[in-house]
């Protein structure tokens, strides 16, 4: 394990301008939506849908018209996500090319959108980004118990995504789903080192909670609070139960070759065993002052273990750093945006990082 020890970030804001997380930009970063059907979401979902919302960010013609997207109310909106074009035409300057494509997943209560201020620099730099709203465990729709414990179906959330997109016309012929990253932020961390393989085992994050219960992941989440009772009240219903009996299972797809984990969460319900095993390259960036997936209990576990981990811990960086961007309103009026520090150059960290790695394990986008 690599360990990168940044200076406080108001020192090094100078090196990482916004030009430098965009210098590789050869593209206008488009968005456009699909849905997909996943059986698992129907136990997760509120409404108990099986409908699966897709997001694809992907790289759109130069001369794309885009716009500020922002998230909250229209007149004081709570975050800056990113600026996008409206389901522009996918840029075709080298005829038959196809793009690798990222994989990229929310964190606890998040969104697909949410995390749209990562997605669209790997757009920019031609990359085709695929993200979900987790069912029953995203800021858009009503929070369940199930989509709150059941935390591997993140992954085939992902896994069920990427078929639809490789499956759609419009993106299917120009994608190369043999070259895949996975990325994400808190729970979604927690997602993307599932899908390098990475195993689930519950009594393995209970034993660690009762030993320590102040530890932040094992207090109720501010997005969402539930008590063990209510997880064990929801794992006695049959079709909880069903999903469940598969959480030790394997959960990887094979062709992700890298993985990217921003504040990862949930590190303690991995078996040791299946971290020592994942053998794609992996770069974790998480915050010094995070109280929520503490490093030394969930980043520095996961990049001690896992062979060649490179972690990059931020001094002053709070946990919600890696959503989009707090607008004044939204410092005003949410709790998590007091818990950022300084999220600009944690946003520009993590963009840089990524996209070295992610050239590097699948190629030219």
């Amino acid at each position: 394990m690599k360990l990168k020890l940044l200076a406080p970030l108001a020192l090094i804001a100078p090196l990482f301008a916004p030009a430098a997380a965009n210098a590789a930009a050869r593209y206008v970063a488009s968005e456009s939506q699909r849905v997909a059907i996943q059986p698992s979401a129907a136990v997760r979902d509120a409404e108990g849908s099986n409908r699966l919302r897709v997001t694809v960010w992907y790289p759109a013609g130069a001369g794309s018209a885009a716009r500020e997207v922002v998230l909250g109310p229209p007149d004081a909106p709570f975050f800056r996500v990113a600026s996008l074009a409206d389901d522009a035409p996918l840029a075709d300057d080298t005829k038959g090319r196809k793009r690798p494509v990222i994989l990229l997943s929310h964190g606890f209560g998040g969104s697909a959108r949410m995390m749209g201020w990562f997605a669209a620099p790997l757009a920019q730099a031609g990359y085709v980004v695929i993200g979900v709203d987790h069912p029953g465990n995203n800021g858009a729709d009503r929070m369940t118990v199930p989509g709150a414990i059941l935390w591997w179906e993140r992954a085939e959330d992902l896994k069920r995504a990427l078929d639809t997109v490789t499956a759609d016309p419009q993106f299917g012929p120009h994608i190369d789903a043999s070259r895949v990253g996975a990325s994400g932020f808190s729970a979604g961390g927690f997602t993307a080192l599932a899908l390098a393989g990475a195993r689930f085992d519950r009594q393995r994050l209970l034993g660690f909670c009762h030993a320590h219960p102040d530890d932040g992941v094992c207090r109720p989440q501010l997005e969402f609070a539930i008590t063990e009772d209510d997880m064990r009240k929801a794992l006695q219903r049959p079709e909880v139960a069903a999903l469940e009996a598969g959480a030790g299972a394997d959960h990887s797809l094979p062709a992700v070759k890298a993985v990217f984990a921003m504040a990862p969460a949930l590190v303690q319900a991995f078996t040791p065993e299946s971290l020592q095993r994942i053998d794609v390259p992996v770069r974790i960036v998480s915050g010094e002052a995070d109280t929520v997936a503490a490093l030394d209990s969930n980043a520095r576990i996961a990049a001690e273990a896992i062979p060649g981990a490179h972690l990059t811990a931020l001094p002053e960086v709070g946990h919600y750093a890696f959503l989009s961007e707090c607008t004044p309103a939204g410092r005003e009026k949410l709790a998590i945006c007091a818990q950022t520090g300084p999220q600009a150059s944690a946003h520009e960290v993590a963009v840089e990082q990524a996209l070295k790695l992610f050239r590097r394990a699948l190629g030219k986008p």
